[in-house]
């Protein structure tokens, strides 16, 4: 069975060298998640670890997927400081371990950032994933919409090119005060 938990800072620090894992594996896959091949275990984990002080502050939440024996999977959720974007945030860095697709995962930590970020008033998500992955058709299913294309956006782990399609999802709408 897969549980899906939110994690505080220290404990994303525990877990930076399975997640470290779960990232080298993904892009050894061929996944465009921001980082190229051959990816290191110690950067890996650095990465992770550096993001333990913006899930505390609250700025960035982290989940993880893990069945008995490993994490399968993570997602994260990035919020602005800017006064005009407190209503929106960026979904990033859904990863799900090789061996573990096909089991629903990616599907189930979308939808634990969406159930939070609406518990939490925001009513705009925002995310970029490469044109044609596996990935964009995950967010197309779930009925996210799509807004542009971008040519040579980004490079996949081995340094080609590609083009990145940008997505959002309303989740409710802000109050209008007055």
């Amino acid at each position: 069975m897969t549980e899906i938990v939110s994690v505080s800072g220290p404990e994303l620090v525990t877990y930076a060298d399975e997640l470290a894992t779960l990232l080298i594996e993904a892009v050894e896959g061929g996944a465009s998640v921001g980082f190229l091949a051959p990816l290191e275990r110690t950067s890996a984990a650095a990465w992770w670890r550096e993001r333990a002080a913006a899930v505390e502050s609250g700025s960035q939440q982290v989940w993880i997927a893990r069945d008995d024996t490993q994490v399968v999977g993570t997602i994260s959720l990035a919020r602005t400081a800017l006064p005009n974007a407190a209503h929106r945030a960026e979904v990033a860095k859904l990863v799900v371990r090789p061996s573990a697709r096909g089991r629903g995962i990616g599907r189930a930590l979308l939808a634990a950032v969406e159930e939070w970020a609406a518990a939490a008033g925001l009513t705009l998500l925002v995310l970029d994933t490469e044109t044609g992955s596996d990935a964009e058709r995950l967010y197309r299913s779930e009925g996210w919409t799509p807004c542009g294309s971008v040519p040579d956006y980004a490079a996949d782990p081995y340094g080609a090119l590609r083009a990145t399609t940008f997505y959002y999802r309303a989740l409710g709408r802000p109050e209008v005060s007055g």
